[in-house]
């Protein structure tokens, strides 16, 4: 079965669904926070030509959620599936972003657990790209189960840790 990129997943304080064009404004409304991309290695993503440029990428992936609240119904955050790779029973979670008013609690949790829930119907493992400076990401994914797993180093020569889930269901 080939994998869903972009399903509607529900949970208790969220909601993911496919990104949408008409979305634009309210996600930009949230990366325009400079302290959002703090410690990313794309800190000017809060500018709107920049942000932009990564809502295009995104669109294109055919793999972008945005993430709503569903206590107000508002948009507060996005990820995204990329890389599916079915002979490595694998893909990542990634470009993951919430609003400050939604960090510390359970937001972000309950995000990766319906993502994680989700790939794992395809995929034995799921990974994580994340900058070495992004201290912040690295915790989080560390509070889901992730383990770092090595480095990674893309097409433009820009160095990324590795973090791993692995399905527990697929090892028994």
């Amino acid at each position: 079965m080939p994998f869903d990129l972009q399903p509607t997943l529900n949970g208790e304080l969220l909601q993911l669904r496919p990104l949408q064009p008409a979305d634009y404004s309210a996600l930009y409304a949230v990366a325009s926070d400079p302290l959002l991309w703090e410690q990313h290695p794309a800190r000017t993503r809060y500018q709107e030509p920049v942000f932009q440029k990564l809502f295009l990428e995104s669109l294109e992936s055919e793999g972008a959620l945005v993430a709503i609240d569903n206590s107000t119904g508002t948009i507060i955050g996005s990820s995204r599936f990329n890389g599916y790779d079915p002979d490595a029973s694998e893909i990542e979670i990634g470009w993951s972003f919430l609003a400050r008013s939604h960090w510390g609690g359970r937001y972000n949790g309950e995000m990766k657990q319906l993502m994680l829930q989700h790939a794992f119907r395809y995929v034995d493992s799921i990974i994580f790209l994340i900058g070495p400076d992004n201290i912040r990401s690295q915790r989080a994914v560390e509070k889901i189960g992730a383990h770092r797993d090595g480095c990674h180093t893309d097409e433009t020569g820009f160095e990324s840790w590795l973090y791993r889930i692995q399905n527990k269901e697929s090892t028994i």
